[in-house]
């Protein structure tokens, strides 16, 4: 039976239902939240007041940040109700997804409700994260039981991308397929499918890892700093690496998982390791539960002179204190190495006290995962998937111990007391040395139970261009161009945050010469955390500190001239964006022929943060855009009014949609991928369609409306008048000034068609006048000294 979901019924509106609730609505499917009517209403009340308790919570949700929602207007498509007088319109939903509170007795009594309204073979799953899927079938129907499934959403939904999938002996294996194709395709997440073990793969192998570091700190006598310096983006983790996880995620939440995996497994060889430290216990005792209490391992104060601090919980005090820098020489000797295998071999050969850390998660880490395949999963990609999209793993347990030579750590582990799962002795003996590998493109995993190499699954669907190694064409210091197949090129760069600088804007106009001469295209994308955070703010700092200006105009007119390249070239140039695409990232995305962002994109045109203007073709793309939204039923300046203050004001979209909304992506050509995996796949596939269907090469544009003195006038106006309220500082009004002369077309006297070159040229030249003034300078040397990408 073909199963198209067309309305969704969400039971429950805590934390995690409206926050599913927003998720099902943002990608457009109507949904229905309803929850419990509040103690003492009588049947005969209003709406409003027997839905008390769900509109809060929905309201709260919307207004929490970061945001639940793509854009603002989800909540139209979410209605609320109760379980009393609503529950009867579950009835015209295709799926029901259950996320009361974590208690069987009451999702039974919740699930009896279900029974009387549900039709029949609509999907009827549960959000619990720990009880066994299997006890709330018992007394069920059989078309419940077939239909029922546990599909665990992480918090907050949008942004953590796991969605793990966990059968019943009794669920039709099409459901399972269904779960997992749809969750992927449509819901944008890596769907996991896992045994009905307890806390699952991701909650079972992270706690571990939690509570295994809190262990292994206890004896080494490290620092709550120490520790979360240690476990964070260093080894490819979160920022909020372990103890600020701990209070984000909630210290009893933590505490209760480790508890239930303790109680629940009790064959688990390392079930000690699960074991609550005395200081642990206390904290839950004292209610310092982490960020819902207000504290927990750390905590948020003001000093003396009134100015926010965090302080950092001594364990062995249960005091708190200022925070402490850690200091490692192994630490110091690492952070200058890119690459993430690199850095972690280098870390865990430290002779220091930070060596033996690493040494000793690590090996307890891999001993944990070797003893869990088939436990909670058959397959070994399965919990690095899980780990990566649920806890933001850079790179899972298994690939983490390829990473660090899986021979040599084995035998390093055997040293040092530590035994791992026979099946991995019998792999090593047979002469597989790592978990992972990769040939002609496709990745492919060792399984357990056939002793053999087996593809991934999702194929095509999944493009990594890192396992093209053997299919590179062409590359220099930054950049690296492989042949994906079906005649489609496919570039990526590797500098800090993704920044295009002269080899990156050297690859480009080269991806594109080989593409012309024996492809049918080409895409750009990058495979680290973000597509690219702009361009090379260093160079431009350094250019202009030395007043270099006409090195400077060169590097401008390169950047220039490759958007211009990847515009009009003889094949379709397609990006690929996600994370942040910022500033000349968002140019890049202009100019290309099609854009396949990740829903989670966040773009925009940010030069003003900095005093500056978009200098490689963002003013003049703007400008462009704003003259073909001129419509003969308005006034010909708010087109050009809208494009303005969008950049005037650096306005970053926060997801994809956002940037339909914010005029960077194309309404009816450029395409939001909900799951970021696909996005290469869906770029490559639209390099092809376009070249297929006869591509032609785009001709130079010289009929761009350009509105001359009098909008430039009543932009000047608004300026001056931002400037008189105290909103625009004298630098700010300075650089918004220079954007408008741009938009305006310069000092034309009158309404004017001109070319996108005279454009450019206007851009150039007012990019450059900005370079010099002290308060841009100032402004990039901050952005450099603190690392952290232009905003608006």
């Amino acid at each position: 039976m073909k199963r198209i979901i067309k309305k969704v019924a969400v039971l429950g509106s805590g934390v995690m239902g409206s926050r599913i609730a927003c998720h099902f609505a943002g990608i457009d499917i109507p949904v229905i939240l309803l929850d419990i009517v509040p103690k003492d209403i009588d049947k005969d009340a209003p709406a409003t007041a027997r839905n008390k308790i769900v509109n809060d919570a929905l309201k709260a949700t919307l207004k929490s940040n970061p945001s639940p929602v793509y854009t603002k207007d989800v909540a139209q498509k979410i209605t609320t109700g109760n379980f009393e007088d609503n529950m009867k319109d579950i009835a015209g939903c295709d799926w029901i997804i259950e996320v009361v509170i974590e208690r069987l007795d009451i999702k039974k009594i919740v699930f009896d409700q279900v029974e009387k309204f549900r039709t029949p073979g609509t999907l009827i799953t549960t959000n619990t994260s720990g009880i066994p899927i299997h006890l709330m079938t018992e007394g069920r129907s059989d078309d419940f039981k077939k239909h029922f499934c546990g599909t665990h959403f992480f918090n907050p939904p949008r942004y953590l991308r796991l969605l793990e999938i966990i059968p019943t002996p009794d669920t039709d294996n099409a459901v399972v397929d269904f779960l997992m194709h749809y969750g992927d395709l449509y819901l944008g997440k890596t769907t996991v499918l896992c045994k009905d073990t307890p806390a699952f793969i991701a909650n079972r192998i992270g706690v571990f890892s939690m509570m295994t570091i809190m262990h292994v700190k206890e004896k080494l006598q490290l620092s709550i700093d120490e520790i979360d310096t240690l476990t964070g983006p260093l080894i490819g983790r979160p920022k909020s690496a372990t103890f600020r996880t701990a209070d984000v995620v909630g210290i009893d939440t933590l505490v209760k998982v480790a508890k239930g995996v303790a109680e629940n497994c009790p064959d688990d060889e390392a079930k000690d390791q699960f074991i609550i430290p005395a200081w642990l216990d206390k904290m839950v005792a004292n209610n310092w539960l982490g960020d819902k209490t207000g504290q927990g391992f750390y905590k948020k104060t003001k000093d003396d002179k009134g100015k926010k601090t965090i302080l950092s919980l001594d364990l062995t005090t249960l005091e708190y204190g200022p925070r402490q820098k850690a200091s490692f020489a192994s630490l110091t000797a690492a952070k200058p190495i890119d690459d993430l295998a690199q850095r972690l071999k280098l870390l865990m050969a430290g002779q220091d006290k930070a060596g033996e850390f690493y040494r000793l998660f690590h090996f307890h880490l891999f001993a944990y995962i070797s003893h869990r395949i088939p436990e909670i999963s058959d397959e070994i990609f399965r919990v690095d998937d899980a780990m990566k999209a649920g806890f933001g793993w850079e790179i899972g347990a298994f690939e983490s111990w390829d990473a660090l030579d899986l021979t040599q750590t084995t035998a390093a582990m055997k040293a040092a007391g530590f035994a791992v799962a026979p099946w991995v002795n019998e792999m090593l003996a047979a002469g597989h040395s790592s978990f992972y590998k990769s040939e002609a493109g496709v990745r492919y995993c060792y399984d357990v139970a056939s002793k053999s190499y087996k593809p991934l699954p999702g194929g095509e669907a999944f493009i990594v261009m890192r396992n093209y190694a053997d299919k590179i064409i062409w590359k220099n210091n930054s950049c690296l161009l492989y042949n994906l197949g079906d005649e489609v090129l496919g570039l990526q760069w590797h500098t800090k945050m993704g920044s295009i600088g002269g080899d990156v804007l050297s690859g480009i106009q080269t991806a594109i010469e080989k593409a012309e001469q024996s492809y049918k295209g080409l895409v750009l994308a990058n495979e680290g955390i973000n597509f690219s955070a702009g361009a090379n703010v260093g160079m431009i700092f350094m250019l202009a500190i030395e007043q270099e200006y006409d090195e400077l105009d060169m590097a401008i007119r390169l950047f220039q001239n490759t958007m211009m390249r990847v515009r009009y070239s003889s094949v379709p140039v397609v990006t690929a964006p996600h994370g942040l695409a910022l500033g000349g990232a968002c140019e890049l995305s202009l100019h290309s022929d099609k854009c396949c962002p990740a829903a989670e994109t966040y773009t925009g045109l940010v030069e003003l943060g900095v005093g500056l203007i978009p200098g490689g073709g963002g003013t003049k793309e703007f400008t462009l855009r704003a003259s073909d939204e001129i419509h003969k039923d308005e006034p010909e300046t708010i087109p050009l009014k809208n494009r303005f203050f969008t950049i005037a004001t650096a306005k970053v979209a926060t997801s994809a949609l956002e940037g339909f909304e914010n005029g960077i992506y194309r309404k009816g050509l450029d395409e939001v991928v909900m799951n970021q995996d696909r996005r290469i796949s869906e770029a490559k596939k639209s390099v092809i369609e376009m070249y297929d269907s006869g591509y032609i090469m785009p001709v130079q544009r010289k009929d761009v409306k350009v509105l001359g003195q009098s909008a430039l006038g009543a932009l000047y106006s608004g300026i001056h008048a931002m400037k008189s309220a105290n909103y625009a500082t004298e630098h700010d009004a300075l650089v918004a000034k220079k954007l408008a002369y741009v938009m305006c077309g310069g000092a034309l006297s009158e309404q004017s068609f001109v070319s996108e070159q005279y454009l450019l040229n206007l851009e150039r030249e007012a990019f450059l006048s900005l370079c010099g003034e002290k308060k841009t300078l100032e402004r990039l040397q901050s952005v450099l000294q603190t690392g952290k990408p232009i905003r608006n």
